[in-house]
């Protein structure tokens, strides 16, 4: 095949024709995904480090996650009355400002505990941000469109990745906290770009009108006195709460990994510093293969069957990592490896079955339920895998290993979604497509 006809056959991809049908809000905010992505993919194999050089321990680490977490579960509580109340777009642009903006320019100067803190505490306003950010993402957009959307929305965070090698560069050069600093003013001024692009070319969505005109006057107390009704009815959605559970045990293992991971090959198994940059890019090239070449061949498989196969995969990395001698390079490019296509399984389709399970008209407030649900029971893990590290580097993923296992048992009774818009139950608030 030449070269013309590669071109034509990529133009082809049901992912670039997906981009293409989908106009609007799901193509700018696709495409506007690495102004985000490549200051946050430079920053987070340093970030840990960037903490610790400073002084901070593995415990005053934990700390900082956990309490993050705490207030994370308040932002996102009120997330959805905030959403409808005051439109996806302007939220979704109010907490990129104060979620990362603000946030970053604190970290910037950071060089204590407490300082740390209050800018961790500033980031978790962007816990309001996602659940605006999906509904402006998705809401106008086919569900059958959805597994695709989202494997786009982690594209654009994946190509942003191969920018990392220029911080492990830098910090070859100039040491980690220099670099970092600059690195977070950086990240500041993109996120500022990014507000001003959502403001001149994303569109309040249909549903997103409807609902701040449904509650123009109805007072912030009496939304959260709705919740009364709405929480038991998400309680009571079995396929809800069992993809709830599977997002708690990813957002702990994925907090285990993005905080202790680079101290454990660093401190424990004596790789170099400057490697860590590289992981990430390993990461990202085997899930973007895996994603445009594979992802599109498995949706007649849907969901329970590639989740299951991702998971084991998860649990296997685990036991890996643990296993993994001392300077074992190879060891822990095999980890990466792994745990990409674990990822490239999973993600997508958590995030696609959760909105497939919930309807367009409470989108908003289930999401930010879901969300405080999922932060606030994985916030109490921040603290104890700082203290499990602590005692020894390994046990974070022996602990990451035995979750991973439930999550495993979870996702074998898990549904998959077997109809479409069109029968949605649309007098039930909380199912929309499966259920027992």
């Amino acid at each position: 095949m030449n070269t013309v006809q590669k071109i034509k056959t990529l133009r082809k991809h049901p992912l670039i024709e997906l981009l293409k049908h989908n106009k609007g809000n799901p193509r700018t905010l696709i495409l506007m995904e690495p102004l985000w992505g490549i200051p946050y993919n430079l920053i987070a194999p340093f970030a840990t480090l960037y903490m610790y050089t400073q002084g901070i321990t593995d415990v005053q680490i934990g700390l900082i996650l956990s309490v993050a977490m705490f207030v994370q579960v308040f932002f996102s509580f009120f997330g959805g009355i905030i959403t409808d109340k005051l439109g996806r777009k302007f939220t979704t642009m109010m907490g990129d400002f104060f979620g990362w903006g603000v946030a970053c320019l604190i970290w910037a100067i950071s060089g204590n505990f407490w300082l740390f803190l209050i800018a961790v505490l500033f980031n978790s306003f962007e816990q309001i941000n996602q659940t605006a950010w999906y509904c402006l993402l998705i809401e106008d957009a086919d569900s059958k469109d959805l597994l695709g959307i989202y494997t786009w929305a982690n594209i654009g965070g994946l190509v942003a990745i191969f920018f990392a090698p220029i911080s492990g560069v830098l910090i070859n050069s100039f040491t980690v906290v220099p670099v970092v600093r600059v690195l977070y003013l950086v990240f500041a001024v993109n996120m500022l770009i990014k507000v001003i692009i959502t403001l001149r070319h994303c569109d309040e969505t249909r549903q997103g009108k409807i609902r701040m005109a449904e509650t123009k006057d109805t007072t912030v107390l009496q939304m959260l006195y709705e919740y009364k009704d709405l929480i038991p009815k998400v309680l009571m959605n079995k396929e809800i709460m069992k993809v709830v559970i599977v997002s708690v045990i990813l957002h702990i293992t994925n907090l285990v990994s993005t905080n202790f991971f680079s101290l454990y090959v660093t401190q424990r198994l004596g790789i170099a510093d400057r490697y860590l940059a590289f992981f990430p890019i390993l990461n990202a090239a085997v899930m973007l293969i895996f994603m445009i070449g594979i992802q599109h061949r498995l949706e007649a498989v849907k969901f329970r069957i590639p989740m299951w196969i991702g998971l084991v995969l998860y649990a296997a990395c685990s036991i890996l990592l643990i296993l993994t001698p001392i300077g074992s390079l190879p060891f822990i490019i095999l980890y990466v490896f792994v745990a990409a296509v674990a990822s490239a399984l999973v993600v997508p389709r958590k995030d696609a079955l959760l909105q497939l399970n919930i309807n367009p008209k409470e989108r908003a407030r289930i999401n930010s339920l879901i969300m405080s649900f999922t932060i606030a029971f994985a916030s109490p893990f921040g603290y104890f895998t700082g203290w499990l590290s602590s005692i020894d580097r390994r046990l974070p993923f022996v602990f990451t290993f035995t979750i991973f296992i439930a999550a495993i048992i979870i996702i074998g009774r898990i549904r998959d979604p077997e109809f479409a818009e069109e029968h949605r139950d649309v007098d039930n608030p909380v199912v929309c497509g499966t259920g027992d």
